[in-house]
């Protein structure tokens, strides 16, 4: 045992050690034994000079007097081998005996104190003797019996040198032991509790060994030490042993660097000298597996990032203190470090050579993905003047390389919104395939983003961009490109309640971002949704977002942080957007087509210009350059229209220019074409279907494809003739241009009268026409007074039918001869009914021609009022 001071308990012999050497014997004569010899030999000398007592008068008996003799002759022999044999024959067995039964199990190693030159420490244990640890028998036969007789052995005071044979035995340190009793009979536990003071060895070669071990390369480690101990047991000198001991540290006997874990990281800023800069907080917790108790003081680290090769130095990032760390034996270090980032290095920030990223965006990208980024860490200045200057010697020239654990945020979107949305086709020279024929969406959007809770610190939005895939029930729809900065703006929002955390809430302009539809019946399926589903769509969106902020450090970009949200897309219905069967979307558009004008003409075919008013019953705008549309009747194929440079805004949209041909016979539906013309202009009820097509958006083939699944069929609309004011603004803003508003019968004849005397009639007629002129051709008519027939006509002079003048009069006919049914029941009608007014039926076949165009219609007219004269 040894007190505080270092000293043994108990006192050291006064004489001084003789010098022990391998031929030394373990237990050496002292100068009182060699003084009990020489008085001894003077005995002897004075006994031999004497006559024997026997010879004197004695009355002992001789074998008395030599049993004694006997005795001291036997014990001096045992002695004598007992010497031999440990002086010459068991110091290799009694030291291979004791490295193979001698165990420390050490209790607490604690530092007592940091000093200029090393470290005073406290080491705490249990020195074990256990002979069933030998191998051999002999030596621990041998073994047993030598400690039997010495029981305990005290050491001296020496030093211990720790040095690495390949590292050219470069020195790790030396200790300074102080005296040490030990019991060293079998089963023998000796407590030990002494103070020693550490110094370190070579810095360089320190240096070299840690560099070796951090980096992977120190797959084994050979460790020496030496000492010179001086022992004694009881007082006997057992002289000055010197001892070396290798020890060989390979695969996993190597120690790891311990394990940890981050618990707590918190950014804020923070109030600099030279302005405002960054810090960050970060509480961990090491894992300590060992018996070691001490305080390590404040430390200095120069926190730094890997730059864009391997061979270039480190880039430097924050400065890192840390506080007096408080170590206790084998329980988890909690480390609180503090760091702090003046100012973000240029080269931090740009772009590597051949690539878009810098070193920076490289570790925010890891962190951002849930990967481990690695940062290195390097001692530098203590900010305390109580830290030893070789701690900071050693620690500066170690990087050591610090996994920084990544983080899943998880869904950082927490609403995504798009408003005021617009759609634009794409341009119809466009190469199919290409990023400009892909329509394009413009809307405003708006984001409500969780902050992670590490973010304490005010940050603002100044731009975005992102690649986006978009999801419709788990199903990828297509790609939706923002690779285009766009400008953004950001406030940030207080949580309400202590469970919710801070928001910001970013607001973007986008404008013209391309939409690859990449699955064209999922497609379909949304688009059926929006249209007839009531409720709109729920679409997902999956990007990885660059974000251009504005912080304390000044601007730069965070990239590619991942992003997930839902984006509720409105339906494509009026009203309260939930769907009624009874009341399509077709019934809120409300076509109005006039000022119709033939622009070219064939014997089978017209082509027709016109000016159409829309009402757009949606939230949603769209630009248009150009779609060709079929224009169908019972799924009849009649001809087609072309739409140019539309602008679809909310509401009302009036003066459309639109360019329809007319050609049925083209599919071989000439008699289908005749007939809707004829049940048209009879005022029947028709309908016509706009459908798509393949060749509807040239550029786009598959967004033709998928819209002409969704044929959108709606009442024929009524050709008016009124033109536009001269203004270009409609006669009524709510229902622009409607012409015969008060009766929704054709206007083709407006009145006819008839003459009993000449047998004639004529009638006034309506063009529909607003620039052509409309030629009759032919006339075979036949009219009704309550199904009985009144007369007929038989005409097959062409006359014009001109467009309708500004005061919208019509034309009159020539007078049409009529064949009077002359006695009958409906003639005597007619002229009851002389000087006034008689509501007729007619039926007629007419020949009409414009142009080269000509066709035979039949009329079916009903309450014509006819005027009858003399």
């Amino acid at each position: 045992m040894a007190s505080t001071d270092g000293q043994p308990l108990t006192q050291r012999d006064p004489e001084p050690d003789i010098e022990a050497s391998e031929r030394t014997p373990l237990i050496s004569r002292s100068s009182n034994e060699q003084r009990d010899s020489a008085t001894g030999e003077a005995q002897r000398e004075r006994s031999a000079q004497s006559p024997p007592r026997s010879l004197s008068g004695g009355d002992e008996k001789p074998a008395k007097r030599r049993w004694p003799s006997l005795l001291a002759l036997l014990l001096l022999c045992i002695l004598a081998i007992t010497i031999m044999v440990f002086a010459f024959i068991a110091p290799s067995v009694v030291e291979q005996y004791a490295q193979q039964a001698i165990t420390f199990e050490p209790e607490s190693l604690s530092i007592d104190s940091f000093t200029s030159s090393g470290v005073r420490a406290r080491i705490q244990g249990d020195l074990v003797m256990d002979a069933s640890r030998v191998d051999k028998k002999f030596v621990r036969d041998l073994g047993r019996f030598g400690t039997w007789i010495a029981r305990e052995v005290e050491s001296g005071r020496s030093f211990v040198e720790v040095s690495l044979p390949e590292y050219g035995n470069v020195l790790l340190g030396t200790a300074q032991v102080p005296p040490i009793k030990v019991g060293i009979q079998n089963g023998d536990i000796t407590h030990v509790d002494f103070v020693s003071n550490l110094h370190p060895g070579d810095v360089d070669g320190i240096r070299r060994i840690a560099h070796d071990y951090l980096n992977g390369r120190l797959g084994q480690l050979r460790v020496l030490g030496e000492a010179n101990v001086p022992l004694k047991s009881g007082l006997f000198s057992l002289g000055k042993q010197s001892i070396r001991q290798e020890m060989l540290f390979a695969n996993e006997d190597v120690p790891k660097l311990p394990s940890y874990k981050i618990k707590k990281l918190n950014f804020r800023e923070e109030a600099l000298p030279s302005g405002r800069g960054m810090a960050a907080d970060v509480a961990l917790v090491v894992k300590n597996d060992y018996p070691v108790d001490f305080t390590i003081p404040p430390l200095g680290f120069a926190i730094k990032v890997a730059g864009c090769n391997k061979n270039d130095p480190y880039i430097m990032l924050a400065d890192a203190l840390t506080h007096d760390l408080y170590i206790h034996p084998k329980q988890d270090v909690e480390l609180n470090v503090t760091g702090n980032v003046r100012r973000l290095p240029d080269i931090l920030t740009e772009a590597c050579p051949g690539s878009h990223e810098s070193p920076l965006d490289a570790i925010l990208g890891k962190y951002l993905h849930g990967k481990d980024a690695k940062l290195y860490v390097q001692g530098s200045d203590s900010p305390s003047q109580d830290t030893p200057r070789w701690i900071t010697d050693i620690i500066s020239s170690i990087t050591l390389p610090v996994a920084l654990p990544g983080r899943t945020f998880g869904s950082l979107i927490k609403n995504f919104t798009l408003a005021d949305t617009h759609f634009s086709l794409p341009d119809p020279f466009a190469s199919p395939n290409t990023p400009a024929s892909n329509p394009r969406i413009s809307a405003k959007v708006q984001a409500i983003v969780a902050l992670p809770e590490e973010m304490n610190f005010n940050i603002s939005v100044s731009r975005v961009r992102a690649d986006a895939d978009v999801y419709y029930k788990g199903k990828k729809l297509g790609k939706l490109d923002l690779h285009q900065w766009q400008k953004a703006s950001s406030d940030r929002i207080e949580p309400i309640s202590e469970s919710d955390g801070p928001t910001l809430m970013v607001e973007s302009l986008v404008r013209n971002a391309p939409l690859n539809i990449t699955d064209e019946d999922l497609f379909t399926d949304v688009l059926q949704a929006m249209l007839f589903g009531g409720r709109g769509v729920m679409l997902q969106v999956k990007a990885e977002v660059d974000v251009e902020t504005e912080t304390a450090l000044g601007a730069f970009v965070i990239r590619k942080i991942p992003a997930e949200g839902q984006v509720p897309v409105q339906p494509i219905t009026p009203g309260s957007g939930i769907s009624d069967p009874n009341n399509p979307i077709t019934t809120h558009l409300k076509p109005k087509i006039f000022n119709l004008a033939i622009l070219d003409t064939a014997p089978h075919s017209l082509t027709l210009s016109a000016l159409v008013n829309l009402t757009n019953p949606t939230k949603y705008t769209a630009t248009v350059p150009y779609i060709d549309i079929n224009i169908l009747t019972n799924g009849t194929l009649l001809g087609h229209a072309t739409v140019r440079n539309l602008e679809m805004g909310l509401g009302n949209n009036a003066f459309i220019p639109v360019t329809a041909v007319w050609e049925p016979y083209a599919s071989n539906n000439g008699a289908t074409g005749r007939e809707l013309l004829s049940q048209y202009i009879s005022g029947l009820n028709t309908t016509l279907t706009l459908q798509t097509s393949a060749a509807s958006i040239p550029s786009l083939p598959s967004l033709g494809r998928a819209l002409s699944k969704f044929n959108v069929t709606f009442p024929t609309p009524r050709l008016g003739s009124t033109p536009p004011s001269h203004d270009h603004r409609p006669h009524d803003p709510a229902d622009p241009v409607e012409p015969g508003k008060d009766d929704q019968k054709p206007h083709f004849i407006k009145d006819a009268t008839m003459h009993l005397i000449t047998s004639t009639a004529t009638f006034t007629l309506l063009s529909p026409l607003s620039h052509n002129t409309l030629f009759i051709t032919s006339i075979n008519a036949t009219a009704f007074y309550h199904d009985e027939v009144v007369g007929t006509i038989l005409y097959d002079l062409p006359f014009a039918v001109p467009p309708v003048d500004s005061h919208g009069e019509g034309i009159v006919t020539p007078r049409l001869p009529v064949d009077w049914n002359l006695g009958s029941v409906g003639f005597d009608a007619v002229k009851g009914a002389l000087g006034g007014t008689l509501k007729l039926k007619a039926e007629a076949n007419v020949g009409v021609k414009v142009a080269r165009w000509g066709e035979e219609v039949w009329f079916r007219g009903g309450e014509i009022g006819a005027k009858v004269r003399l």
